[in-house]
């Protein structure tokens, strides 16, 4: 028995061993199998590695060796291969190209997130084929997306969003069956949405927002039953909202904003009762809001504003009790508030403003006991403003303005200690503030202003220390300024005129650091002007006009340094004007007239260069006019009349060649008027009556076309009337009380044939000098340059490579008109052309930034073969440049000089150190400092130069190529028009001016068809160029909606319908910009 006991253990034993052996073999075979994939896998991660940067290489440290799995980031699997790579937010910064993906053949999870990765997304990631889960958000990968992304059929996860990817969406990814999340939000996708995408349907989220995506929504997106939700805004698709998404009853977030949709909104929209969010904003979406839309009893975010949704607001809106975000706004809805939005419980926003609405705001709006914002501001609204608004305690902003209520302003508002912004302006109320408004200690705006409001403001207003906008203008306000207002250091905007307000303003205000904007004009207020106005220099508009404010304008009034308005006329104002305001470099606008003021008119006034309008006039001012004034370039309006000034009118007014209105009349003026008063090109009035100006009207007036009415009457003038509109046209009234006026004016005598002899003897010694010196110059100017092309064309027949120079200003006669030093003094600067001096590229050629051996920088357009194939007719050519070189104006950039050489054709310009407006405005920091004054100004000088290339040159210059690429500033802000005459150069001897030379988006639509440039198209130019510099960026969206909208028209609607766009268009007026509040325009 021991003995086969013994022998069985024996045998147990041989058996155990030899298993135990079988296993390690395999285990030894296995190891030995698997060891040169694990090799692979390490040798492919520490390539990628290697081609990071040196910061991501440090944080991968412990990737090193072959033992991947205890590498940072790696997750293996049971066979020890790498399955989860996670490298989320670990600051990577290289591309994908150098990762070998297919070395990873048991990745299940790739998570690169939150890094800089840049490059395109390689194809060899979509060969991972059990690949689960892929993220490469939020980096900076480019190109598209591969197509073989369809490979992907286990990916149940993908995310690309934030990115850089373009082209479009493949059709493949419809491959993808299992993926629930599909996230491609922020990139620059374009394309349309392929149908296949309704092929996903396990699919639960859909982001492809902000992007480029086109054309319409494919109806097979109803087949995604499983959304939850679906984003697809800031895109550009169009069409209508498919029927079809009414069948994604999973829905809980829908988000079209931003889009081009248009079409009604389908009623199916009822059968999405999960629904939370339904975004449709600025779409172009018509038709009325279903009925069906009280459906969504689950919905808490209703943004339908800014479409073009017309009829009523149903009343079954009042069934949506979860909503706390409703804005239907910015729509042509029509008809009444439903009594029934009282029933909408949660609502704490409320936005119904510009949608049309009439009728009256109902009671159960005060039921929303949760409301904080309230807007129903620009639309027709009447009667009177519910009380029940009282009890909504938590309201921070209640905003009525532009609408027709009525009556009074109720009392229970004196309950919302919560409201910060009060805005009624624009109604019919009527009666007193009530007492209960001085509880209101959170208010920081309120604004009152064009209504019939009667009685005291409030005199606690600032109570509470944190108003900032008080706006109470164009009412019957009667009694003090509120006492609060003194030390209500908060204040950013006041506005109180045309009231019967009383008080002394000596006494009634303090200094306010953050004061910008301040118009007590038309009141009753007396007083004298405190120097503390000159402590806050903020300010830039302080209007204190029609009251009765005595004594001195201080001289710290010259402090007040952003000042740009400035009006304190119809005062009775004593004592002289401080040339302390000569300090003020801002300002644009002086008003002092009808005062009291004495003593001369400060020769300091001359330094403001930016003054536009200034009114001295009805005072008792002496003296000469100073001669600085004309350093005032700028001028639109100069009017000191009605005082006591004498000597004569100095000729240097003639340089102010903006001018519109010149009036000096009523003053103790002598002397001739000097001829360059007719420079005024722009000028429109002209009032120099009542003086004691003697002599003849210079001819120069002959060419003032701009002038539509003039008046020089009572004076000691004599002799013919000039031929001009202005003149021949006006009535006796404006010549009468002269010494001997003559002319075709009913009550002036006709002009003597001897008056006409000794004029035309005068004007005939004019013309002869005027002939014979010219004549005499042009015979040796001929002579001189006959010798000198003697003699080049001696030189031309040695060589060619002599450049050929057109030449005019001082700058190359510093180089005695030598082309040869010049040419080569130019490409010694640039270095033959170096791209590092290149400062641009336009249509036309290269601009270069050149240092001659003088010092003076100059700008170099090196020319896009333009003499290639010759010029046919050389002589026109040369012509044609030294027109333009002669051309001078102050917004156009000074051509110097062209330079012809084998090698180069070159044009030398002036250099404008403020670059293009192109650059300023796609600048943030230099659009920052690109204020109002300064965009307006540009806009002066554009309008300026292209008016003088259409008006003043013979014949008219078509630019053609009007741009803000092409629109130069200097260090002054000033306008200069750049490429002036290009178009001309490229082909002088062609009498075709049908080719295409301008900017896509600034070419007038009309020469598609047309193919004839001319003016007009120059001025369609301007006119885009204007809205870009006012709005900051290019107006392509707001002109295609005027496209659009007017080529919509019937002939018959033609005329109301463009009267009702363009009033939109006038709803803000120039005054509301300058003067308005940023919550009011």
């Amino acid at each position: 028995m021991v003995s086969f006991i013994n022998k069985l253990a024996s045998s147990s034993f041989k058996v155990f061993f030899f298993t135990l052996l079988l296993v390690s073999s395999f285990h030894v075979f296995g190891s030995v199998s698997s060891s040169p994939a694990r090799q692979k896998e390490a040798d492919a991660l520490l390539k990628w590695k290697a081609s990071l940067d040196n910061q991501s290489q440090s944080f991968l440290s412990s990737w090193d060796g072959n033992e991947t799995c205890n590498w940072t980031g790696i997750i293996c699997g049971k066979s020890s291969r790498v399955s989860q790579l996670n490298l989320s937010s670990s600051g990577l910064k290289g591309t994908l190209h150098g990762f070998s993906f297919s070395s990873l053949p048991e990745l299940t999870v790739l998570d690169l997130s939150y890094n800089y990765l840049s490059g395109t997304i390689p194809s060899g990631v979509c060969n991972l084929s059990r690949l689960t889960y892929l993220d490469l958000s939020s980096n900076y990968l480019s190109g598209n997306i591969p197509f073989e992304i369809g490979k992907l059929s286990s990916v149940s996860e993908l995310y690309l969003f934030e990115n850089i990817l373009t082209g479009s969406i493949p059709p493949s990814i419809g491959n993808l069956t299992n993926l629930f999340p599909l996230l491609l939000f922020d990139n620059k996708i374009s394309g349309s949405m392929p149908k296949e995408i309704g092929m996903l349907g396990s699919l639960t989220e859909l982001s492809l927002s902000n992007n480029n995506l086109t054309g319409e929504i494919p109806a097979s997106i109803g087949n995604l039953t499983n959304l939850l939700v679906l984003y697809l805004y800031a895109n550009k698709l169009s069409g209508s909202i498919p029927q079809q998404i009414g069948t994604l009853k999973s829905l809980n977030k829908l988000d079209l904003s931003d889009n081009n949709l248009v079409g009604s909104l389908p009623p199916s929209i009822g059968n999405l009762t999960n629904l939370s969010l339904l975004s449709l904003f600025n779409n172009t979406i018509s038709g009325s809001i279903p009925k069906e839309i009280g459906m969504l009893s689950s919905v808490e975010v209703l943004h339908l504003f800014n479409n073009s949704l017309t009829g009523e607001i149903p009343a079954s809106i009042g069934n949506l009790t979860k909503v706390y975000y409703l804005y239907l706004g910015d729509n042509n809805i029509h008809g009444s508030i439903p009594q029934e939005v009282g029933r909408m419980r949660s609502l704490t926003d409320l936005y119904l403003s510009d949608a049309n609405l009439s009728g009256s705001i109902p009671a159960s709006i005060g039921d929303l006991k949760n409301l904080i914002y309230l807007h129903l501001f620009f639309n027709a609204l009447s009667g009177f403003i519910p009380s029940s608004i009282g009890n909504l305690t938590n309201l921070v902003e209640l905003v009525l303005d532009r609408n027709n209520l009525e009556g009074s302003i109720p009392q229970e508002f004196g309950k919302l200690q919560s409201l910060v912004d009060l805005r009624l302006f624009s109604n019919s109320l009527s009666g007193f503030i009530p007492k209960e408004m001085n509880n209101l200690t959170s208010l920081k705006n309120i604004q009152l202003s064009d209504n019939y409001l009667i009685g005291h403001l409030p005199q606690k207003v600032c109570l509470g220390g944190v108003l900032e906008y008080f706006i109470a203008s164009n009412n019957y306000f009667t009694g003090p300024i509120p006492k609060s207002l003194k030390n209500c250091t908060s204040l950013h905007r006041v506005r109180l005129d045309h009231n019967q307000l009383t008080g002394n303003v000596s006494e009634d205000f303090g200094i306010y650091p953050n004061l910008i904007y301040l118009d007590l004009s038309y009141n009753k207020l007396i007083g004298e002007l405190s120097s503390k106005w000159g402590q806050c220099h903020k300010l830039t508009s302080l209007r204190i006009s029609n009251n009765n404010i005595t004594g001195e304008i201080p001289s710290e009034l010259g402090k007040a340094s952003h000042l740009q308005a400035c009006d304190l006329s119809s005062n009775h104002l004593t004592g002289g004007i401080p040339k302390e305001l000569g300090e003020l470099k801002l300002l644009f606008n002086l008003m002092l007239n009808d005062n009291h003021l004495s003593g001369s008119i400060p020769p300091e006034i001359g330094m403001l260069s930016g003054l536009v309008s200034l009114n001295l006039a009805a005072n008792n001012l002496t003296g000469s006019i100073p001669k600085r004034l004309s350093q005032c370039e700028k001028f639109l309006e100069l009017n000191l009349s009605v005082n006591r000034l004498s000597g004569g009118i100095p000729f240097q007014v003639g340089s102010l060649s903006f001018l519109q209105v010149l009036d000096i009349s009523h003053n103790l003026l002598t002397g001739k008027i000097p001829e360059q008063v007719g420079n005024l090109k722009s000028l429109e009035k002209l009032n120099l009556s009542h003086n004691m100006l003697f002599g003849f009207i210079p001819s120069t007036f002959d060419d003032m076309l701009s002038l539509t009415s003039v008046d020089l009457s009572h004076n000691q003038l004599e002799g013919p009337l000039p031929d001009n509109k202005a003149f021949r046209e006006a009535s006796f009234e404006a010549f009468r009380n002269n010494k001997g006026l003559c002319g075709n004016i009913t009550g002036l005598e006709a002009c003597s044939s001897n008056l006409n002899h000794n004029v035309d003897h005068k004007k005939n010694s004019k013309i002869v000098i005027a002939i014979v010196i010219p004549i005499l110059c042009t015979i040796l100017l001929v002579f001189v340059v006959f010798t000198i092309l003697s003699s080049s064309q001696r030189r031309e027949r040695k060589t060619d490579n002599t450049p050929r120079m057109i030449v005019s200003s001082n700058l190359f006669a510093i180089c005695n008109y030598d082309g040869k030093v010049m040419y080569e003094n130019i490409v010694e600067a640039t270095e033959e052309f170096d791209s590092k001096y290149c400062i641009g590229v336009g249509g036309y050629g290269s601009v270069y930034k050149a240092q001659l051996s003088n010092g003076q920088m100059v700008a170099v357009k090196k020319l896009h073969s333009l003499l290639e194939g010759g010029v046919t007719d050389q002589k026109a050519f040369n012509s044609e440049i030294q027109t333009l070189t002669e051309i001078r104006h102050r917004n156009i950039v000074k051509l110097h000089g062209f330079c012809s050489h084998p090698r180069h054709s070159i044009l030398v310009y002036e250099f404008l150190e403020g670059g293009s407006l192109e650059k300023i405005l796609r600048t943030d920091e230099q659009a920052m400092e690109f204020d109002w004054i300064k965009r307006v100004n540009v806009v002066k000088g554009i309008a300026n130069a292209v008016s003088y290339m259409h008006h003043d040159c013979s014949p008219p210059i078509v630019h053609r190529d009007i741009s803000s690429k092409n629109i130069l500033l200097d260090s002054d802000c000033e306008a200069h028009v750049a490429d002036f005459g290009a178009a001309r150069l490229k082909k002088p001897d062609s009498s075709n001016w049908t080719s295409f030379e301008g900017t896509l988006g600034y070419t007038a639509p009309e020469l598609a068809y047309t193919m004839q440039v001319n003016e007009k198209c120059d001025v369609f130019s301007f006119g885009v160029v204007t809205l870009e510099t006012l709005m900051g960026r290019h107006p392509g969206n707001l002109i295609s909606f005027l496209s659009s909208s007017f080529s919509s028209l019937s002939p018959s609607r033609t005329v109301n319908s463009e009267s009702t766009i363009m009033n939109q268009f006038h709803t803000i007026t120039l005054s509301q910009l300058l003067d308005s509040s940023s919550y009011t325009s």
